[in-house]
């Protein structure tokens, strides 16, 4: 926090009249200049108040557990603090557009893309990808397992009426899921499908108490699927890919971004500064270094290294 320095001087001065009140008496009268020394040149020593950047992001980055090691050394290395308010990405997207933070990390590529157009943001880049899963109870009354594609595989819900949670937030994932409906050429309606309005850990607590089947991002299923959830995968798009125990491939962005149709399911995040020509309020400097961090060296090995007992969350793009 910046002080005026007419502010300051008067804190000073009062600072000063204070401890030579206090030091009136005829037996501290010597010791006086020595203590109001000591005095101001606390004043003048304090440290600035820690910066704040004020990001928005989705539920997956908070739910996986990637942020409590990605944003320490970062706090670390601009003496600042990370303000996560952790949405959807249709909901982060407009904490943007409304000035309420200076930064967006979300996966969402069409709406990213509508959000720079706008003028909203600035300085899109790729930070990272996983993909997309249909997880549901071992015995698989749908029949997923036998699934030629995606939409496929959701056909085969609506057919058997096997119940479907659904994030109805209008998040990445929820993006992600109206896309396959689509695809599947079906409007979900009655009472097998349900709109939670939830995020990403929740929906999957209620699939999992209700015995039905859900979307999720692979990161947030692998950070659940040790000790909150017995849903197993039963449609994986890309079936070679992040299986535990077996390496998955560098893609690169060209690659995620041809994968990322109703049957490919990749799932690629952008991080986004908030443009500070439209809200000048806004901590672009710091936004900058943060997206330079994110897609740097540092923050790419600690997201390429980050697991959780043993299974990739995240990947980073190849030749990054």
């Amino acid at each position: 926090m910046w002080v005026s320095p007419e502010v300051s001087m008067q804190s000073t001065l009062e600072a000063e009249a204070i401890v030579v009140k206090l030091l009136s008496t005829k037996y501290l009268a010597k010791h006086r200049a020595a203590l109001i020394v000591c005095v101001l040149a606390l004043l003048c020593s304090a440290s600035p108040a820690q910066e704040r950047l004020r990001m928005s992001t989705t539920t997956s980055t908070e739910n996986s557990g990637l942020l409590n090691v990605l944003l320490p050394p970062f706090e670390k290395r601009c003496n600042c603090k990370v303000d996560v308010i952790a949405v959807g990405t249709g909901k982060a997207l407009k904490l943007g557009e409304k000035g309420d933070v200076d930064v967006v990390l979300v996966h969402a590529r069409a709406l990213e893309d509508k959000f720079v157009a706008d003028g909203f943001g600035i300085n899109r880049r790729d930070v990272m990808y996983n993909d997309f899963i249909v997880v549901g109870p071992a015995n698989d009354p749908a029949g997923l397992k036998h699934a030629a594609t995606s939409a496929d595989a959701f056909r085969r819900i609506a057919a058997s009426h096997s119940l479907f949670i659904s994030r109805g937030d209008e998040s990445g994932t929820h993006q992600k899921e109206k896309e396959i409906w689509a695809a599947a050429a079906i409007k979900p309606a009655g009472s097998w499908y349900r709109s939670a309005g939830q995020g990403m850990g929740e929906v999957v607590n209620m699939a999992t108490e209700l015995r039905g089947y859900t979307l999720v991002d692979r990161g947030t299923y692998n950070a659940l699927r040790h000790e909150k959830t017995d849903l197993v995968v039963l449609y994986d798009g890309s079936r070679t890919y992040s299986k535990p125990g077996r390496p998955a491939p560098k893609l690169t962005v060209e690659q995620v971004s041809a994968l990322t149709g109703p049957n490919g399911l990749f799932n690629p995040y952008g991080v986004i500064a908030v443009n500070p020509k439209r809200f000048p309020h806004t901590r672009f400097d710091l936004a900058m270094k943060f997206i330079d961090y994110i897609t740097g060296a540092e923050g790419q090995r600690i997201i390429a290294n980050y697991q959780v007992q043993g299974d990739p969350v995240f990947f980073t793009f190849k030749g990054r």
